[in-house]
């Protein structure tokens, strides 16, 4: 049982007219009466929480930045009038606002409240229980109660790369003919027949279509399609470095979210590995427009692990959802020391099964820390920069005398260079 301000107002009221009226023991009881038949009153005409139905939608998905409405739908099948406040309890890290709602519900009506949250950060949002204080027609008295109504808000990654989208996609449709400039001839996917003209190899007469035309006939070509894509995301401590504004998981995240959109106009099937020392998130073999939405899901919760990852066991990882030829894109560090003892040793066995490129998100500080000399302290910083600068300049160049290809770009241009390798593969038939 709760009672009210209003309760309080009323043994203030009463306290005064005994002090005046009827100062004794007697006028204290009779005060004390009618406060206490009014309250059971209440009480007794106080609509039923048990007979209150609560509902919301269990999901509700929203862009990191942006805000979600989440309703909470109360309905009274009752007899009674039900009269009270209303509390939604979400986490502060969503910053709800709106929590808090009057209720007056008359008998066999149903009334919808919401809240509005805006998440700040990927993954999802678990909502509390709602409280409900609920108080008789007088406003004096009344029971509260707290019933758990399940729903979250699903956080998914901002995918600012999004608007380089619709170009890339151009210039795919371009390199694979299904535009007006198509470009026969490249990649090992057969395209169509044409007249042989003179230069054009012999190898690639077809005698069936000869004879049934009048001229010597010639496959052409188009850059592969329905090929293996895997995305081998690394979660390890390393992920965790800020660049900016954001960590270099969220700028990875955002160049696999482009790439995997890309793959799949493309009709390339796609495959995504979340792993430090354990697989954090996983799609498997999906293609088509849903991609993009499926892979957002899959990585909205993954955050870093503050741990080395284990690159052997995520090699291991990649070869087994991986059993053809596929193009593995590995998105990680470049850093000397870390390269040098986990990745080189591990590398030479994917690549062996596998084309693999390597993508790492560079800090833009780092290069303008090298061009400032002004002051000693500037210079000091400048020293330490060029040599991170010339570590990873080694690296780079150790891992293509391997065959691997690799991209490192601030986190503002990471995705649309890897989306622009990714067509430089796509149209020279590479893949």
């Amino acid at each position: 049982m709760v009672v009210t301000g209003r309760f309080a107002a009323a043994a203030g009221v009463a306290a005064v007219f005994v002090a005046l009226v009827l100062p004794s023991w007697l006028g204290v009881l009779i005060a004390t009466g009618v406060l206490v038949a009014a309250a059971a009153l209440d009480l007794a005409l106080l609509g039923s929480a048990r007979q209150l139905e609560l509902s919301r939608p269990p999901v509700t998905v929203v862009r990191l930045g942006r805000t979600a409405e989440v309703e909470l739908t109360v309905a009274n099948s009752g007899p009674r009038t039900v009269r009270g406040t209303l509390w939604d309890d979400w986490p502060e890290s969503g910053h709800p606002e709106n929590r808090t709602h009057a209720l007056r519900l008359p008998a066999r009506t149903k009334v919808r409240t919401s809240v509005e949250l805006t998440p700040s950060q990927r993954g999802d949002r678990v909502a509390g229980p709602v409280t409900l204080r609920l108080t008789g027609p007088l406003g004096l008295a009344g029971w509260q109660t707290r019933r758990e109504v399940p729903a979250r808000v699903r956080a998914l990654p901002p995918f600012r790369a999004e608007r380089l989208m619709r170009a890339k996609v151009r210039r795919l449709r371009q390199l694979e003919g299904l535009s007006l400039a198509n470009m026969r001839g490249q990649g090992s996917e057969f395209d169509s027949f044409r007249e042989y003209v003179a230069g054009d190899d012999v190898r690639a007469i077809s005698w069936r279509a000869t004879a049934r035309a009048n001229d010597v006939m010639v496959r052409t070509w188009r850059p592969e399609r329905n090929r293996h894509l895997l995305m081998l995301l690394d979660t390890g401590r390393f992920s965790a470095g800020r660049v900016g504004e954001h960590t270099r998981l969220d700028a990875s995240i955002e160049a696999a979210l482009l790439l995997g959109g890309l793959a799949a106009a493309a009709g390339d099937s796609v495959d995504l590995l979340a792993y430090d020392r354990k697989v954090r998130a996983e799609v498997r073999g999906l293609g088509g427009k849903g991609l993009q939405v499926k892979l957002m899901h899959a990585l909205a919760g993954v955050t870093p692990a503050l741990l080395d990852t284990d690159t052997a066991g995520a090699v291991r990882a990649a070869i087994q959802r991986a059993r053809g030829r596929s193009l593995v894109v590995w998105f990680t560090s470049l850093d000397g020391a870390a390269v040098q003892e986990n990745l080189l040793p591990v590398l030479p066995t994917l690549a062996q099964r596998h084309r693999v490129l390597i993508v790492s998100v560079t800090d833009p500080e780092i290069a303008a820390a090298a061009q400032r000399h002004d002051t000693l302290d500037e210079l000091y910083a400048a020293a330490a920069a060029e040599t991170m600068l010339a570590e990873r300049a080694l690296v780079r160049e150790s891992l293509r005398r391997r065959g691997i290809e690799v991209i490192a770009a601030p986190p503002d241009r990471i995705a649309g260079a890897l989306a622009d390798e990714y067509l430089e593969l796509k149209g020279s038939g590479s893949l």
